[in-house]
């Protein structure tokens, strides 16, 4: 049903190995080998504006976005289309709004820029579990995921290897992010990129080249083959089963939009750069980066259903999810010669370093906050040396429980777990960033109150989606606890989450509010323009 050869097969396994053993000596090799934090937590901001740049889009493009994105694109058209491009927009609002102010309040996690107006360990370990709750999701989908990636390409169908594979890439994931700190994964983020982008452009040429260059011609043929017709090409495909669709993609835009900006995991990127000058110009390669990934998964999502029909992709994976690959194939035709067979080891290789690279980048996200915002503030003189070795125990206490969650969920529909890291993006890290770098009299409370509340509301709403129950594509098709008719919480969590920070702002008393004004004119010049270097 593949397709792949076993020449490719053999090929690719080859190549997983290579790049498995290169990866982590690289981590070894550029890895911390002293005592000092800012080499592990940020590599003493020694990247130039375009590695970082590159870093930065390696971090935010995930394997659930290249696989997952390329799938609603093949099965869904115009909507998936417009998916792709919220990803763009999402790293443009983190660009122009957020960027350089996170760059100049924070030092080290997200604890550290919300700690900054309002120092407290409630403020810090709040932050590390939302981190945790918001980053979580994404790693159990990448993970869990990729035991069926690999089992496809490599032609494997045992439940028991797919298990083994969870465990051997989440083991090596674990030891990137403790091994590498900062600089090892931004490497291995760079190669990702390069790779990825590399590979795809060349899938994307040829696809464009079986269309005599017409785009026209392109979107008509996907459209005839999707068995859809012109639907293909119009809004409301994928929300279609939903009672009020357009609401429902409006909603779920925004969740992107607003909550991929706040990851924890793309954010910390911005303390790598030296200067707000270096973090406006890493966040253009970003940018750049990012534009020409969604232009090379347009083309192939949309060329995989030009060429092998919408129901064989569907067929092959409900969600869509093997759609770039099954399209890189389909280009070459039945007859594959040895080049091409090597260019199809280099998709299918790219794909398994966006995998390693992504999980990699959230470990050390959720590892460096426990360690830095819950054990290193609980006392606050502890040695360098102690710090960094608890953010490396802290990569495998948050390692090894991802693995074993991942492998209890390996055959339940994912994609309610990548809605929830967005939600809780978009829904308490939204709110609480925009009120501390922006409103002046913004208080503690109120800042627990938006991280609380925003994340609560999130899990509160989120099983009652019809992405968790009530169709045959959700996590529990078995079941119907289906009471919120939309695909995302964003329509009530997103505002929720703000209303909690005003509430608490207001309970706080005039008092508080006002000692916080002060406070936050005191420091305006170095939050908004890196009048004074953080310290």
């Amino acid at each position: 049903m593949t397709g792949f050869s076993d020449s490719a097969q053999a090929m690719s396994l080859v190549a997983f190995s290579a790049v498995a053993t290169v990866t982590l000596l690289l981590c070894v090799m550029t890895g911390p080998d002293g005592d000092d934090l800012d080499e592990f937590y940020t590599g003493y901001s020694s990247l130039s504006a375009m590695r970082n740049g590159l870093a930065i889009a390696g971090d935010y493009i995930s394997a659930a976005t290249v696989l997952g994105t390329g799938g609603v694109i093949a099965l869904c058209g115009y909507d998936g289309i417009v998916l792709a491009l919220s990803t763009v927009l999402s790293l443009m609002l983190l660009m122009f709004l957020l960027a350089e102010p996170l760059r100049n309040a924070g030092r080290f996690t997200m604890g550290d820029a919300l700690a900054r107006r309002m120092p407290g360990r409630a403020v810090r370990v709040a932050a590390c579990l939302v981190t945790l709750a918001a980053l979580l999701p994404l790693m159990l989908v990448q993970l869990a995921g990729a035991g069926q990636l690999l089992a496809f390409i490599l032609g494997f169908s045992g439940d028991s290897l797919k298990t083994g594979f969870i465990i051997g890439l989440g083991l090596l994931m674990i030891s990137y992010a403790a091994i590498g700190g900062m600089k090892g994964t931004a490497l291995i983020q760079i190669l990702k990129i390069v790779m990825l982008l590399g590979s795809g452009a060349v899938i994307a040429v040829l696809v464009m080249n079986r269309f005599s260059w017409d785009p026209g011609a392109l979107f008509d043929t996907a459209a005839r083959q999707s068995g859809v017709g012109p639907g293909f090409l119009r809004s409301g495909l994928e929300f279609a089963g939903g009672p009020y669709p357009r609401l429902d993609m409006i909603t779920s835009q925004l969740a992107v939009v607003i909550g991929g900006a706040c990851l924890p995991h793309v954010t910390m990127r911005m303390y790598t750069a030296s200067s707000a000058r270096q973090v406006r110009r890493s966040m253009s390669w970003a940018v750049s980066a990012v534009a020409v990934f969604v232009l090379v998964i347009t083309v192939v999502g949309v060329g995989a259903t030009a060429m092998i029909g919408r129901a064989v992709i569907a067929e092959a994976d409900p969600q869509g999810n093997t759609a770039y690959l099954l399209g890189s194939r389909a280009v070459f035709g039945p007859d594959v010669s040895t080049g091409e067979t090597f260019l199809f080891t280099t998709v299918t290789t790219a794909l398994f370093l966006t995998l390693l690279a992504s999980v990699a980048g959230m470990i050390l996200a959720c590892a460096n906050s426990l360690a830095h915002d819950v054990f290193a503030a609980r006392a606050p003189s502890m040695p360098p040396h102690r710090e960094i070795l608890l953010a490396r125990v802290s990569a495998l206490a948050v390692g090894i429980p991802t693995i074993l969650l991942a492998t209890l969920i390996q055959h339940r529909s994912l994609q309610p777990l990548v809605i929830l890291s967005f939600c809780v993006g978009a829904s308490a890290l939204a709110p609480a960033l925009v009120y501390t770098l922006f409103w002046r009299r913004y208080t503690r409370t109120g800042l627990l109150c938006t991280l609380i509340g925003g994340t609560v509301t999130v899990l509160a709403l989120m099983p009652g989606t019809n992405l968790v129950s009530g169709s045959p594509v959700s996590a529990f098709p078995e079941a119907d606890f289906n009471w919120l008719p939309f695909t995302t919480t964003g329509l009530v969590s997103i505002p929720a989450g703000f209303l909690f920070g005003w509430l608490g702002t207001v309970v706080s008393g005039r008092r508080k509010a006002e000692e916080q004004r002060k406070q936050y004119e005191a420091m305006e010049g170095w939050i908004l323009a890196g009048a004074v270097r953080r310290g």
